[in-house]
């Protein structure tokens, strides 16, 4: 079975964690990886890309698995973010949309997957058979040892046909419980202080991840610090980022998120399942978007970004709208929880006037790795 010399492939070259969103061509690659590797199951490809990045960072070496059509919702992460900081990104494409593909719907994206990965200079190879498993090597150590994104295009005649077996499934039923009564209370704290507040609490073994824009510059304005990642684009990927460091350290994991960033995010869930202890989501919620100019979203007045992390099952939420509440939640005690903790912060919509991060992209990342 050519998913077993794959399997042996990637464990030859050190990889030991594997982001995996399944094909039904690969179902049975699927299957094996979970039963050799720690695998974290996504529900969309995007969230991935910064979950490697973090991963990377805390030191594993990260493999994506998913189907090709998956590198459309990954593009601009894969650039803004693993291109920008020079991550290595070896991907496993299960290629749909050739070799006599019966999907109509398959055709229109994955036809063209070859000339878009020419366009963003993305080296890949195109796997057809067993003839071509050192093709897989390859794309894998070049990922690692360039530093660059990797694409290995599988074909659906290189897996095997026959089915690995019926999936077992542990029992379903379960109580669930979620009722939510609470009053928003006006906030008292634009983001800036908030942010304040925040890195007064952190210790100096403490990882801290910001979202893009202005939350990223006031965390540089208000205190930077070497295990400070400042994230210069990508949209949503701020808790991704920070669940793959959690997954991979021992070391407390901050998240300073947004609200709109949440909501745009398939990652709670994801977060919910794997269940770090370490991982401390802070929603900085403004109901707006705040980098482009503090546009009204749908957390101000209809949703609530507390009652998603529970629904998505994050068992452990608070919501603070003053200081004294954040001081709180920042001094939550991390053995007395099960998995991560989720602070909604209630905020003024207001952007301060805080400077450019004074780091490239290439600094933040090589001084956050020299330290943690």
């Amino acid at each position: 079975m050519n998913e077993k010399k794959v399997v042996d492939i990637l464990r030859s070259e050190g990889v030991d964690l594997i982001v995996s969103l399944p094909c039904d061509r690969n179902r049975n690659f699927t299957s094996e990886i979970h039963n050799e590797f720690d695998v974290i199951d996504l529900t969309r490809e995007e969230d991935g890309v910064g979950i490697c990045a973090g991963a990377f960072m805390g030191g594993r070496r990260p493999v994506m698995s998913i189907q090709s059509s998956g590198l459309g919702n990954m593009m601009n992460a894969i650039m803004s973010l693993t291109a920008l900081y020079r991550f290595p990104l070896p991907i496993l494409a299960s290629w749909r949309g050739v070799d006599n593909e019966k999907i109509e719907a398959q055709k229109p994206f994955n036809l063209r997957l070859p000339q878009m990965l020419n366009a963003f200079d993305i080296q890949y190879a195109d796997v057809k058979d067993c003839n071509d498993l050192s093709l897989i090597r390859e794309m894998v150590c070049k990922a690692f040892d360039e530093n660059i994104i990797t694409v290995s295009l599988i074909h659906p005649g290189f897996w095997s046909d026959v089915s690995a077996g019926e999936e077992k499934y542990p029992v379903r039923s379960r109580t669930v419980s979620i009722h939510m009564e609470k009053e928003i209370m006006p906030p008292s704290m634009t983001r800036l202080e908030a942010i304040g507040e925040i890195m007064q609490c952190i210790g100096d073994d403490d990882v801290i991840v910001s979202n893009i824009g202005v939350p990223s510059k006031e965390v540089f304005a208000s205190r930077d610090r070497s295990l400070n990642f400042y994230m210069l684009g990508s949209y949503t990927q701020a808790t991704p980022i920070g669940l793959g460091i959690a997954v991979s350290t021992e070391r407390r994991v901050f998240v300073i998120d947004g609200d709109g960033s949440i909501l745009g995010s398939s990652v709670l869930p994801v977060a919910a399942s794997v269940c770090p202890d370490n991982l401390m989501i802070i929603c900085l919620d403004n109901g707006t978007f705040g980098s482009t100019g503090n546009q009204m979203n749908p957390a101000y007045l209809v949703s609530d970004t507390e009652a998603v992390a529970k629904a998505c099952g994050i068992k452990n939420t608070l919501s603070v709208s003053d200081r004294e509440g954040l001081k709180k939640a920042m001094q939550y005690d991390r053995s007395k929880r099960d998995g991560p903790l989720f602070v909604q912060v209630i905020i003024k919509p207001f952007n301060s006037d805080s400077p450019n991060i004074g780091c490239s992209a290439k600094e933040i990342k090589k001084r956050f790795i020299d330290s943690i």
